[in-house]
């Protein structure tokens, strides 16, 4: 909440915004050094309202599963719904499961599922999505909210701009996903926004094996490494 003005402590702000410098820092040093260790993963998003007895939420288990069997690990936020699921797939399948949590003051919590040397906590969100981007050999988008979007049009954004290097960004489920595709290609790219060519960094799919085809295809052709 705002305070009442007082320009007295402007002062106050600028010093502590130097301090907190440090402490950004340490949050980059700490998930360096330990995503550095990880081995290639795929990250997977998605709400985390999402119930364990919804169908995206076993369809997320089951994806983070295959995933591990096709040699990789997986990336979450962390915390409950669509980045349990994930974690709780690949550790059910013996693979590596991450959690980069996310402090907050409602919904999030560390899942159960993560591995214990392998879970960050982070206070600055723009900390966590360099290292979801930088550690991560794919994203896996499933239904989510305004962060799931949010880490969505960063990454695509990033690799549009030669950023980063590509690698894929995939979209699983038609029916959630299919009318922000559409407006893409007709409210976008018709008023020039984006360009065709653009579309190709986005695949929209209804499977997990989708998901599979699609990071192997890839992955025939470039190395695994991190992004930058």
């Amino acid at each position: 909440m705002r305070k009442e003005q007082n320009h007295k402590g402007w002062n106050e702000i600028k010093t502590n915004d130097s301090w907190a410098i440090f402490k950004i820092m340490g949050e980059f040093v700490n998930g360096y050094e330990k995503l550095s260790k990880i081995g290639p993963c795929v990250s997977i998003f998605g709400s985390a309202r999402t119930k364990p007895d919804h169908k995206y939420y076993k369809l997320a288990e089951e994806m983070a599963t295959k995933i591990v069997d096709h040699g990789y690990g997986v990336i979450t936020g962390g915390g409950p719904g669509i980045m349990e699921a994930g974690n709780k797939g690949a550790h059910i399948a013996g693979g590596t499961s991450v959690g980069l949590n996310i402090d907050l003051p409602f919904e999030q919590h560390n899942n159960p599922y993560i591995d214990n040397d392998k879970s960050l906590d982070f206070d600055y969100f723009f900390v966590r999505k360099v290292m979801f981007v930088k550690y991560s050999q794919g994203f896996v988008v499933m239904p989510g909210g305004f962060g799931t979007l949010d880490e969505l049009f960063e990454a695509i954004t990033l690799i549009q701009t030669n950023k980063i290097e590509k690698f894929p960004i995939i979209l699983l489920g038609i029916d959630f996903w299919g009318g922000l595709m559409e407006w893409i290609k007709t409210t976008l790219l018709d008023a020039g926004n984006i360009s065709a060519k653009d579309l190709d960094l986005i695949h929209l799919v209804d499977s997990t094996d989708e998901v599979i085809d699609i990071l192997d295809v890839f992955y025939k052709k470039y190395d695994l490494r991190p992004n930058f």
